[in-house]
């Protein structure tokens, strides 16, 4: 792997896709499964193609694309819970992961569209807020990815 965050969204889309695995076979197992192996293996996805971009632009919008896939992943896991699809466990560890990686895609976001002498400071932030608010090891500062 590239980077760390590439291992663990590529880890994520492998969960992803075994707990659509064990949704029955009705049309909401079928449906609910669909959208969210659709939006939980494209994170990691469009994350590598903004990588590996052409341009900053083209970063910043590759990122938000991934973002949003990131956002409708929570959303489809939070329905996955409610509904009782899938094994419960597993569902609430991906829920949990998911808004990780939403919180993680965002700061790199949002850094990205600063301007280079913000970027030091949004680093600093962005440390201090998951230290504070989350574990360390759930954000591991090579996932702090910058733009060159």
């Amino acid at each position: 792997m590239k980077t760390e965050w590439e291992g663990r969204s590529r880890e994520f889309s492998v969960r992803i896709v075994r707990l659509s695995r064990a949704f029955p076979k009705t049309v909401d197992g079928i449906e609910v499964g669909r959208q969210l192996l659709k939006a939980g293996t494209s994170i990691g996805a469009n994350y590598r193609e903004a990588d590996r971009g052409e341009s900053r632009d083209d970063f910043v919008h590759k990122v938000g694309v991934a973002e949003r896939e990131a956002s409708e992943t929570v959303y489809w896991l939070e329905i996955c819970n409610a509904a009782a699809l899938g094994n419960a466990k597993d569902t609430i560890a991906l829920l949990k992961e998911a808004n990780e990686l939403l919180a993680i895609i965002m700061t790199i976001g949002r850094k990205a569209k600063g301007k280079s002498h913000w970027i030091g400071a949004a680093a600093v932030l962005a440390v201090t807020f998951a230290f504070v608010h989350f574990s360390l090891s759930a954000f591991p500062l090579s996932a702090f990815h910058l733009w060159p």
